[in-house]
């Protein structure tokens, strides 16, 4: 089963370009703009792995190995190059309530049957799916997401000193006020400034991390004070360094990975499920999004596989799992990073700075990487969607604020699963409305009603208030030329009033069939079909009653 599994997926996955340059080659130009994408990426990643760790309630190194080993096998072998993985706030939500009841052993189980499931989705090609998410759906979710992201960044105005741990993230403690805050804002600003200008000066370097060099410089030189990178960490010593080896990540809290029994099964399956739906859907949302910013198609059943393979090894080495993120996609690709390099590069820099570079990275304001988040915002919310609301269908402007909202007030995966669910009712609504037939009157005496519209569940009831079986004639002909029988509830409603019919002793026939329809029919058994009928379906095909059952006329 899994090696037929493997045929099938290795013959019909469309592989992304795995280069790690691009088709024009090799240049110490795009390797330097590469490196330096990544590392403007890794300097931004370090404050969400830790502040995400603490929000799963975690120790900050489970939320920095997934930031290093997620960010590294994703951009070897994901389906977009130039997207960035890491721990993110969406799947630190669901661990929570896992670790607080279970512990972290559990957590890093179900991180391990997540990436499980998420390799099995990709092998069974579900990552096309995300195809069927309407564009309204995609203009809310980039909205929310912009917006969620703005006010993860307000609680960097916050006092680090009084800053606590609310299950939420760091949602206590006091405002800034007075000069602090106008340090802070100053500070943003300038930031802000330096990434909008620095491209028409020069693009020797990415715009944001001169804006991060440019302003920390300041902030270390002058003696500022100002919150920094290493007011995050309430552990002692700042940013954690890396004192033990990996693989030893299992034992961070003297404890390894959960009894490997149906017990530990029936904890984790849930969360796991979550977590693969939620960090896929996020993925692939990305995914589209960056392909639309860098002109690439394709790649989203590799990039299943991608993701799970990294949150099943994270797992093992003692990591919280992660998905793509979104702002961090952004901020490389609006550096310039295009290859799988600038994610490699990321990764690599974030191992260096927990490793040797901490002290440092601590010093790092935060006013730096809030105004770097906050040019992302602008980048990343769709801003078209304001003046379109008015033009396009009112559903489709009432989706848009929907996932906006629900993104912004739950998360990302019910947000998307909403929109779609409300889309598809929309436009099932919306077709069940257009059924409605032409009626005339044969030479011979016989009605016929031309059919026009789908026939399905949403319009059976309105294809059954077309007929006026009691006025018409003894013959009656329905001719689906311009119909299409699609489900169930649509047979149902043929014999239904094929049995109507019959009662009033008249005889009903089917005709122009198309050949999936005159299949649909003939499977359910609901057509007696003869062999001389028309075997072309290229003229009419006729049926009539026969004791209740539409048999061959």
């Amino acid at each position: 089963m899994a090696r037929s599994l493997f045929r099938s997926f290795s013959k019909n996955l469309e592989v992304t370009d795995l280069r790690w340059m691009p088709q024009d080659g090799f240049s110490v130009g795009r390797l330097r703009i590469e490196l330096l994408s990544g590392l403007t990426v890794a300097l931004a990643l370090v404050p969400e792995a830790v502040a995400f760790a603490f929000v799963a309630g975690v120790h900050p190194l489970v939320g920095l190995y997934a930031a290093f080993l997620v960010g590294l096998i994703t951009a070897l072998i994901g389906g977009r190059p130039g997207m960035i993985s890491g721990a993110t706030g969406a799947l630190a939500v669901v661990m929570v309530a896992l670790v607080a009841q279970h512990g972290v052993e559990y957590l890093f189980a179900t991180v391990i049957l997540m990436g499980l499931l998420q390799v099995f989705a990709g092998v069974m090609q579900w990552g096309k799916f995300i195809r069927l998410v309407p564009h309204p759906v995609m203009l809310g979710f980039v909205n929310g997401l912009a917006i969620v992201i703005f006010l993860a960044q307000m609680s960097q105005f916050k006092v680090p000193g009084s800053m606590v741990d609310t299950g939420h993230g760091m949602g206590g403690g006091e405002w800034l006020s007075g000069q602090p805050l106008f340090l802070m804002l100053a500070l943003v600003g300038a930031t802000m400034a330096i990434i909008w200008v620095m491209p028409r000066i020069t693009k020797f370097i990415p715009a944001p991390l001169a804006g991060i060099g440019i302003v920390a410089a300041v902030v270390i030189f002058t003696g500022m004070e100002v919150p920094r990178v290493g007011d995050l960490a309430s552990i002692e010593g700042g940013l954690p360094m890396l004192h033990i080896p990996f693989g030893d990540g299992l034992g961070l809290y003297g404890t390894a990975l959960a009894p490997f029994n149906l017990e530990t099964l029936y904890i984790i399956l849930p969360y796991a499920v979550i977590l693969a739906a939620i960090g896929l859907i996020e993925s692939l949302l990305t995914l589209n999004l960056v392909g639309d910013m860098t002109n690439t198609r394709g790649g989203a059943s590799q990039e299943c596989v991608a993701q799970g393979v990294a949150n099943t090894l994270t797992g093992f080495f003692g990591g919280m799992g992660g998905c793509a993120m979104i702002g961090q996609s952004m901020i490389n690709v609006k550096s310039g990073g295009r290859t799988r390099v600038a994610g490699i590069a990321a990764a690599v820099f974030l191992l260096l700075f927990i490793l040797v570079g901490a002290p440092l990275i601590e010093q790092i304001p935060l006013a730096a990487l809030v105004g770097v988040m906050f040019m992302v915002v602008i980048g990343t919310f769709a801003w078209n969607s304001l003046t379109i609301l008015r033009k396009v269908p009112l559903t489709d402007a009432f989706v848009i604020l929907l996932v906006t909202v629900v993104t912004v007030y739950k998360d990302l995966a019910v947000a998307v699963v909403v929109g779609v669910i409300v889309s598809a009712l929309a436009y099932a609504w919306n077709n069940a409305r257009r059924i409605h037939a032409k009626t005339y009157e044969t030479p011979e005496g016989a009605k016929v009603y031309q059919v026009q519209g789908p026939l399905f569940f949403g319009s059976a009831d309105g294809f059954a208030e077309l007929f006026d079986v009691q006025n018409d004639p003894s013959l009656v002909i329905v001719d689906f030329a311009d119909s299409r029988v699609v489900d169930q509830s649509a047979l149902q409603a043929i014999e239904a009033i094929a049995g109507k019919y019959e009662e009033a002793a008249k005889r009903i026939e089917l005709r122009h069939l198309s050949r999936d329809c005159h299949r649909l029919l003939t499977k359910a058994g609901h057509l007696m079909v003869d062999s001389d009928d028309d075997p072309d379906y290229q003229l009419a095909v006729d049926y009539s009653v026969r004791t209740g059952v539409l048999g061959g006329h």
